[in-house]
Order: structure tokens, then C-alpha cells, then sequence
């Protein structure tokens, strides 16, 4: 008998279950990739909205020794060569922050009714209806370039149109990657999935900034083509449960595990000694337990919150959803660092433009730099926490060295482009791990919480009361910055090292109480 081919072996080696999980997680790592790849135009053509003119008095945009040696004098920009109308006025960087605050106020509070009504409905319908509107309102904006529209308001209602219809995607490709994936090295799998975030952002930024300096329309109208090619994708491939195809479900062995495991999570009854729920705790589930002195939770099957999840087919209410231990401090958590993320989202092209000299696509160029450290953060964290079974203490931890290292950033961005390299890549890294641990490990964790007895369903709801809130950050974030960068970049760092400080502070009693129990969990070893 001849043997196999390489390749035909790699193929069998794999089950079909292996095979379908693969393709699942490509397909909503691509999916989610079109979405933020569609967001990153907006930050790439600012720079082109108001060109910085090269005026003597301007000494925040420009040199002066520069200036002065420059031979010969340029003279003052006019209307015209100040950028697109009406972003060419002084008060621009006010104009500009109107827009990002417009999209993603709209996206904070479009997250809220998504994942309700996602969960309501089949997945794969509702994602592809968000993609292909999210590439109409895309383009649409791009539109006002080639129609000549001057028009504050259209630019406007294009963001919060477009911030509306964007909340369809992530709640709906983190129920997907949650029902096919389960517990088993979730933070490694999501840290590696979340990298869409910094992926999407990359190329977004590198087709915006091939097209800003020439036809900054485009830099809109070819995000919002693929994203909409990627809706149609969506819908003839996209899967949403794995018992859709009779593939062996993760979620069903979790069931069982929760009903019968000896080394699982159980809740508690009111007779259970200590040894007995120390034994059956699960460490992955510690942190999101309550206070007590076991680390054990305490569930009243008839105080409404387990009520009505019995057969696991039944929509988790918005207040069922708060009671999971853990969803609140962490929703906290995420609405700072979500509002340092997007603040460098936003912003951090502007800033590389003023800092350096740079024109808008050399600085979009360099600012990718910020998402690539984002994907090793992201994946870091995931391993971390894997390891430590312990998400708030690896989110702590990256949040408590973020703080000094960002205004390290500010001070060693202005000496030269090497030193800005180097701390782009280690303060996308610290900012990013966080965030993105958050948005997938924690959020899968908590919406397959226990306490749910095996309602999947409940995981759109969590993640979107997750996201909501911390986009509720990612909306204050930059409009802050519009505020506070013209007194200085100074005090837009300092508002960033403030907001990661209140983000380790909604996660210091999850933190000591992760170490609490593993402390317990030593005497009990050892005794």
C-alpha cells in the first residue's frame, strides 16, 4: 500500500469536528477583521480633513528652527490648502472629536439593544445585515469627497449611523466563537482570535493611507466594499452552533461536567460541607465567585436568577445578566481601558503628525506599529491567565505597569522615531491586554457561567453589556483628547494614566479575592 501524501496526511490527521472549529475560527477572526478595518479610515484622513499649515505662530505643529533655516519662506497657507471645509477652521481638533464621540456614543448605546435582540435571532442573518449596512454608511461618508459636501452634519449622521450598525458584530461573533470553543485554553484561543482588533486596524490603516493624500474618499468607499463582500461571506458560510451540522458541541460537555463533575464548579446546597465544595470548585471560575469565605457561591433556585434557564433555551433577561458574578467589575474595568484604547484609536496618527513632522500616511504608517504590540499583548495575557487561572490578577498586573508607561511614551516620543517604535510596541502590548482579554476570555467565561446551567444563549446579552459599557469609554475617550489636546498632549497622557488607574481600581477586590481563594485552596492542600 503506497503511503499517503504529506498533505492527504495533515488532512486526516484531523477530525471533522477539528476541521469545522478551524474554519470557524477563521471565519469569524475575518469577519470581525472587516469591521475594524472599516473604523480606522476616520484616523488615517484627519490629518487631511485639516492640513497643518506652515505658519510661524503655529508652534505646536511645526519646528521653528526648521522654520527658520527653511529657504525660501513659505508663504501662509489659504483656505484651500488648510484641509476640507469645514474642518480647516482652528477650532478642528473640537470638529474632529465631534466625530469619533457621534460614532461611538452611537455604538455604546447600540451595544445595549444588540445584544438582546442578537440573541433573539439566528446569528447569521443579523450578522450579515449589520456587515452590509456597515459598508453603505461607510462608503457614505467617503461619498462627501466625490458630491463636494462641506456639511458638518452629514459627516455626523454618517458616524452615528454607522456606529449603530456596527454593534451587530462582535456580540454575534463572540456567541459564535464561544458556542464552538470551550473552557480549555480559552485565554490562548481568544487572545489569538482578538488579534482581529489589531489586524483589522493595521489594514485599515494601510488602505486609508494609500489612497488619504490623493482621494481621501476612498480611504472610506474600499473599507465599506469589503466589509460588505465580507457580509456576503457570512452568509453562505457562516455556522452558528455546532449541533447545526451534528458536530460534537463543547457546551454539552460542560453540562455535564456542571452536573456531575467531581472537579467542576457546583452550586452550592445548603447542606454541603467544605471539603465537599472546595473539591468541586473549578479554579478557571474562582474569580467570578462571590465574597465568601469558601469562594463558593450560593444560588436560591427561586430568586429569579436561575429561574426559567432550566432547559437552556430561554433568553437571559438585562438584570439576569448583571447578577453573574464578575459582570460588573469587569464592565467597569473596561470602561477605562477602553477609553485609553480608543483614545490611541483615534488620535494617536494626529499626535505622531504633531510630535514628529510627519504627513498623514507616514504617520498612519507608524501608528500601526501600536496594534502590532496590540496582538503580542492580547496573546500574552490569554497565555498568562491560562496558566494563573486568574483573568483579573493578569489584567491588574498589565494595567499597574500601563499607567508609568504611558507617560514614558510621551516623554520619549519627542527625542526621535526610534524611541517612538520601541514604546508604540510595548504600550499597544500593556493598553491592548487587557482590553482584549476582557472583550473574549472573560466576556465567553461569565455569559457561560455556571450559574446559567448551560444557556448559551445568555453569552450575546453578557458580551454586549460588557462591550456596551466599556464603549460607553471608548466614546469619552476621544472626545476628551479633542478637549484637552489643545491646552497640551501632556494633559490628554495624564487623563490616559488616570482612567487606567480607575480601571485597576474596579478590579482590586476580584484580584484579592482570586488570591484569597488560591490561598485557601493551599491550606486546604495542605491540612
Amino acid at each position: 500500500m503506497a503511503q499517503l501524501p504529506p498533505g492527504i496526511y495533515l488532512i486526516t490527521s484531523f477530525t471533522r469536528d477539528q476541521w469545522y472549529r478551524a474554519f470557524i475560527f477563521v471565519l469569524t477572526f475575518m469577519l470581525y477583521v472587516s469591521f475594524h478595518l472599516s473604523r480606522k479610515p476616520i484616523s488615517i484622513v484627519k490629518g487631511e480633513l485639516h492640513k497643518h499649515c506652515a505658519i510661524p505662530q503655529d508652534t505646536e505643529l511645526i519646528n521653528y528652527k526648521k522654520y527658520a533655516n527653511r529657504q525660501p519662506m513659505e508663504e501662509p497657507c489659504n483656505k484651500s490648502s488648510s484641509g476640507w471645509e469645514p474642518f480647516d477652521k482652528s477650532n478642528y481638533k473640537e470638529l474632529l472629536g465631534a466625530l469619533d464621540y457621534s460614532f461611538l456614543c452611537a455604538y455604546a448605546v447600540g451595544m445595549y439593544l444588540s445584544g438582546i435582540i442578537g440573541e433573539r435571532l439566528p446569528i447569521r442573518y443579523y450578522l450579515t445585515g449589520g456587515m452590509f449596512a456597515s459598508g453603505l454608511f461607510t462608503a457614505m461618508f467617503g461619498l462627501g469627497y466625490f458630491y463636494n459636501i462641506h456639511n458638518l452634519w452629514f459627516y455626523i449622521a454618517a458616524q452615528i449611523a454607522n456606529g449603530l450598525v456596527q454593534t451587530t458584530g462582535w456580540p454575534s461573533v463572540v456567541t459564535c466563537i464561544g458556542n464552538w470553543f470551550g473552557k480549555g485554553r480559552r485565554g490562548l484561543i481568544m487572545g489569538l482570535w482578538n488579534s482581529h482588533t489589531s489586524v483589522g486596524n493595521i489594514l485599515g490603516s494601510l488602505i486609508a493611507g494609500y489612497w488619504v493624500s490623493t482621494c481621501w474618499g476612498l480611504s472610506f468607499v474600499v473599507p465599506g466594499i469589503v466589509i460588505s463582500i465580507m457580509g456576503i461571506v457570512c452568509y453562505l458560510f457562516l455556522i452558528e452552533h455546532p449541533k447545526d451540522i451534528n458536530c460534537a458541541s463543547t457546551s454539552t460537555n460542560n453540562s455535564k461536567s456542571y452536573m456531575n463533575g467531581s472537579n467542576r464548579f457546583k452550586i452550592q446546597k445548603p447542606k454541603l460541607s467544605t471539603k465537599e465544595t472546595s473539591k468541586s470548585q473549578d479554579p478557571e471560575m474562582q474569580y467570578l465567585l462571590s465574597d465568601n469565605e469558601n469562594c463558593v457561591m450560593p444560588l436560591n433556585y427561586n430568586n429569579g436568577f436561575c429561574e426559567g434557564y432550566e432547559n437552556g433555551h430561554s433568553a437571559i433577561s438585562f438584570i439576569g445578566a448583571l447578577r453573574i458574578p464578575g459582570v460588573v467589575e469587569f464592565s467597569l474595568c473596561l470602561l477605562f481601558a477602553k477609553l485609553v484604547s480608543y483614545t490611541f484609536l483615534f488620535w494617536l496618527p494626529l499626535y505622531i503628525t504633531n510630535v514628529d513632522n510627519l504627513n498623514a500616511k507616514e504617520a498612519g504608517d507608524l501608528s500601526t506599529l501600536f496594534d502590532v504590540g496590540g496582538i503580542f499583548g492580547g496573546i500574552l495575557a490569554g497565555i498568562i491567565s491560562d496558566r494563573l487561572k486568574k483573568r483579573a490578577l493578569t489584567c491588574g498586573i498589565m494595567l499597574l505597569i500601563a499607567a508609568p508607561m504611558l507617560y514614558v511614551f510621551y516623554a520619549v516620543s519627542k527625542i526621535g522615531l526610534k524611541a517612538t517604535v520601541a514604546m508604540l510596541l510595548i504600550c499597544g502590548a500593556l493598553v491592548n491586554g487587557p482590553y482584549a482579554l476582557i472583550t473574549t476570555a472573560v466576556s465567553a467565561d461569565l455569559g457561560t457561567h455556571k450559574s446559567l446551567k448551560g444557556n448559551a444563549r445568555a453569552l450575546s446579552t453578557v458580551t454586549a453589556i460588557i462591550d456596551g459599557t466599556g464603549s460607553v469609554g471608548a466614546a469619552l475617550g476621544p472626545l476628551l483628547a479633542g478637549l484637552l489636546s489643545p491646552t497640551g498632549w501632556n494633559n490628554v497622557f495624564y487623563m490616559l494614566m488616570v482612567a487606567d488607574s480607575c480601571a485597576l481600581l474596579f478590579l482590586l477586590r476580584l484580584i484579592r479575592k482570586e488570591l484569597r481563594c488560591r490561598m485557601d485552596q493551599t491550606l486546604f492542600k495542605e491540612h
